[in-house]
């Protein structure tokens, strides 16, 4: 996402996929929404969308459910409307892999059916769109692993619900290539190519989210793989509390909160590096510079972090993107308006939960 160059390509073939994961279902999906319903005193017959404004916030919160809900869906709304039969967005940014895969991680967000719901068709055109960009051979997605990583998120997170039967195996070759690429890595992280032999905290983190999610889904991560990239986060640390980008020094906002979420995914909201860089990430107060970047991460850094901090920031979030949305229901931003929009909605998905690596 920082526009610099990608080295030449030139990966060898991605080891042997595992064996076949378990499956998760639609079905599987659409009964725990359905339950949370319930819980909520709904009957399936009367889920209206006043009902799914109602339904929101499981925590308390002084912020209008029936607002967030009118905002995320306009910016859905442009997201539809946006986007090209092939699947990519209008901009240059929404050509690429990560974009067009952050863009689907939003509409699935929502909670509706990605099967037969309102953004059923945008749905499967940006996954055909990331299938089509795939390497059939090693599983890379696009031409940089900012893009492989966020791509791989969005397969992780459709697979299971999108009645799709090219989306496991599309997975599992993208974390295969995710794998592979570390393994030959000296530092343990991940940088622009999957052939780099250096490595920097913002496309690490981008890895280690997919891993995450992509486990959650079922897949067998190796945990070498994990532990590497902890150890990775660990070396990057600085006196402050907070992540370099390529060593341990010049912490700011993004990566504090990449660090944060890694963290907090990985179980390690005990140790001291979980402590420290969460009191940085307080102290921060944002990137003025890569704005969307940051919520996209912070949001879930915040969530879960402390339920009490993050329902502070989640309400002020939430006013300042009431404020900046434009007319037709997307956001500006360093990247593009589809990257924009895409991050944004992502930062107010929380209210929602409706994915599994947004849940606690």
């Amino acid at each position: 996402m920082k526009g610099r160059p990608t080295p030449t390509l030139n990966f060898t073939k991605a080891p042997s996929p595992e064996p076949p994961c378990t499956k998760r279902t639609w079905l599987h999906f659409n009964f725990r929404s359905l339950w949370f319903l319930c819980c909520l005193g709904f009957a399936p017959g009367n889920f209206t969308p006043e009902a799914r404004a109602q339904q929101l916030f499981i925590e308390k919160s002084d912020a209008s459910p029936a607002l967030i809900d009118a905002m995320y869906v306009k910016g859905l709304q442009f997201l539809s409307k946006s986007q090209s039969a092939e699947g990519t967005w209008t901009d240059v940014y929404g050509r690429q892999p990560g974009v067009i895969g952050l863009c689907v991680v939003a509409m699935l967000a929502h909670g509706d059916d990605p099967n037969v719901g309102p953004y059923s068709v945008a749905i499967k055109r940006g996954l055909n769109a990331l299938l089509a960009q795939q390497n059939k051979d090693t599983g890379y997605l696009g031409t940089s692993m900012y893009n492989h990583g966020f791509a791989a998120l969005a397969l992780a997170e459709a697979y299971g619900a999108v009645d799709d039967a090219r989306l496991g195996p599309a997975l599992q070759r993208s974390i295969n290539l995710i794998v592979a690429s570390q393994a030959r890595n000296p530092a343990g992280g991940w940088r622009y190519s999957p052939e780099s032999s250096d490595a920097d905290t913002t496309v690490s983190g981008a890895q280690m989210v997919a891993m995450f999610a992509a486990r959650n889904a079922g897949l067998a991560v190796p945990e070498d793989a994990i532990q590497k990239g902890l150890k990775y986060f660990a070396k990057c640390k600085t006196p402050e509390g907070g992540y370099g980008y390529t060593a341990s020094s010049g912490p700011n906002a993004a990566r504090c909160a990449i660090g944060v979420l890694v963290l907090a995914l990985a179980k390690q909201k005990d140790t001291a590096d979980f402590k420290s860089a969460w009191q940085f990430l307080q102290q921060t107060g944002g990137d003025s510079h890569y704005q969307q970047y940051y919520l996209y991460y912070a949001a879930q850094a915040y969530f879960h972090s402390s339920p009490d901090a993050w329902r502070k920031w989640n309400a002020q979030n939430i006013k300042t993107l009431a404020a900046t949305q434009n007319k037709d229901g997307s956001w500006d931003g360093s990247f593009g308006n589809s990257f924009g929009t895409a991050a944004s909605l992502l930062s107010l998905a929380l209210n929602y939960r409706f994915l599994p690596i947004y849940e606690r």
